[in-house]
């Protein structure tokens, strides 16, 4: 009987194991932010990023409902929805985009893993057939307000004040990467969505400190929340998928919901 009971007992064990990893990785996170901008009219935004071609049911159901529930006047996309042009990554980001289209206007902007192949160029095709606004160092207006998306490859470069509307009201930017938050600023954007980060990927419990973010290196601080400069609000999405790292730890998926009122 002793085996019998250390069987249960290892097998309880991976079990728990196997649940902590589904939930870190799949267990979905709505994370809210409100700010008063002094517009007309109150708006409701969806941020997504870093998907990496990751499904959370079948045809993304589950993510799709909880965006359903939230009824935003639009969503936005800050890059990386899909992972290194793998072609199911593709399918299933495309197929998010239509029926995340269906629901509000998707704007959409590149990360790096959609420049890191020449083939951005046929997929930025593919969005825009699926119906998303694709801003590639472009602007567009809706529900009165002025956004922005820089291409993932200007991050670098010093083209985001050639790009930027002059005049009054209320100006956002989409842009892959937060570690540019002061390039954001000086532009002067009034808020800026970003992703990249992944939340640091795994986090010291009960700190939300991230161990580590591309572009930020060791213990990043740019990695969730919100973070100011001046009168710029960047608001920085834990993204939804993994990258090179398989795993999340602490680190729940997560939806951005912003309100501005």
């Amino acid at each position: 009987m002793l085996w019998l009971w250390l069987s249960l007992g290892i097998l309880g064990g991976v079990s728990l194991i196997l649940l902590f990893i589904w939930c870190n990785n799949s267990l979905l996170k709505i994370t809210r932010h409100s700010f008063d901008a002094g517009t007309e009219r109150r708006v409701k935004i969806v941020h997504l990023s870093d998907l990496h071609g990751k499904s959370f049911g079948r045809k993304n159901a589950r993510l799709i409902a909880k965006i359903v529930k939230e009824k935003p006047d639009f969503i936005v996309i800050t890059g990386d929805i899909i992972h290194n042009y793998k072609s199911k990554g593709k399918a299933v980001a495309l197929e998010l985009v239509s029926s995340l289209c269906g629901v509000a206007p998707v704007l959409y902007v590149s990360g790096n893993h959609e420049m890191r192949n020449k083939g951005y160029r046929f997929f930025r095709k593919d969005l825009k057939e699926a119906g998303a606004v694709v801003l590639d160092n472009s602007p567009h207006t809706i529900c009165g307000l002025t956004v922005v998306g820089l291409n993932c490859t200007a991050l670098k470069n010093d083209v985001i004040h050639k790009i930027t509307p002059k005049g009054d009201g209320v100006k956002i930017l989409l842009a892959h990467m937060p570690q540019f938050i002061d390039r954001y600023a000086a532009a002067g954007y009034d808020f800026v969505f970003c992703g990249h980060a992944h939340g640091g990927q795994w986090r010291i419990p009960f700190t939300r400190q991230g161990l580590y973010a591309p572009g930020q290196g060791k213990f990043p601080k740019l990695t969730e929340g919100v973070h100011e400069r001046g009168k710029t609000k960047m608001i920085i999405s834990r993204g939804l998928g993994n990258s090179e790292c398989p795993l999340r730890l602490f680190n729940r998926p997560e939806i951005v919901v912003v309100e501005i009122k």
